[in-house]
């Protein structure tokens, strides 16, 4: 089993990769439950839908995504680890750190707070943090038929989120992984999955 995330501003790319993954992984015969954050839960789905559609105070944001998280890693995560499942999350606990913290400016530690209350230690055994300049994530964002209201947010707010992931990668640097998406599809892909091959090897 291995509990894997994946990050990146809007407009990164990691969506594109996470069907992928699922079926590079099934290919060598390992069962994977893909999910995503804010979400994963019927209360999950209710709660992402007022964070990406409702205005609300910074603090409400953060509460609310810390508790779409509690149910989803009581209902999803923990339950498919302890099958011996292996999980894929589009956006975990990071996310909070990069929107809440970096993007929104809430302190540190106040996130690091519910971290600790919510996750009981729960950290992904592989982060991958798919990069690329704002601009370039804005261009692909505009090609949404519509957009959320985090989407919607301006250039400087998604450079604040980009330092801060980029700062948890040299934090954490056992975990994550840095893949950089301004390349071709191949190549972001052979990287990937040179990575998940070592955590094969290693699991």
């Amino acid at each position: 089993m291995a509990f894997i995330s994946l990050e990146g501003i809007d407009g990164a790319g990691k969506t594109t990769h996470l069907e992928w993954l699922a079926d590079y992984l099934r290919a060598r015969g390992v069962v994977a439950t893909v999910t995503r954050e804010p979400g994963g839960t019927e209360l999950g789905e209710a709660l992402r839908a007022l964070l990406l559609n409702r205005s609300m105070q910074v603090d409400t944001e953060a509460l609310l995504m810390f508790a779409a998280r509690s149910e989803h890693i009581a209902q999803v995560i923990r339950p498919a680890l302890e099958r011996g499942e292996w999980v894929i999350s589009d956006r975990y606990s990071d996310a909070s750190f990069a929107y809440q913290c970096g993007g929104r400016g809430i302190a540190e530690a106040r996130v690091q707070t519910l971290e600790t209350w919510v996750q009981q230690g729960l950290q992904p055994d592989l982060t991958l943090l798919f990069d690329v300049e704002v601009p370039v994530a804005q261009q692909r964002v505009r090609n949404h038929v519509s957009l959320d209201r985090f989407e919607q947010e301006q250039a400087d707010f998604f450079e604040r989120v980009r330092t801060m992931y980029l700062r948890r990668a040299q934090q954490f640097p056992q975990r994550f992984r840095v893949v950089r998406t301004d390349r071709s599809l191949t190549a972001i892909r052979e990287e990937i999955a040179g990575f998940v091959e070592r955590l094969l090897i290693s699991t």
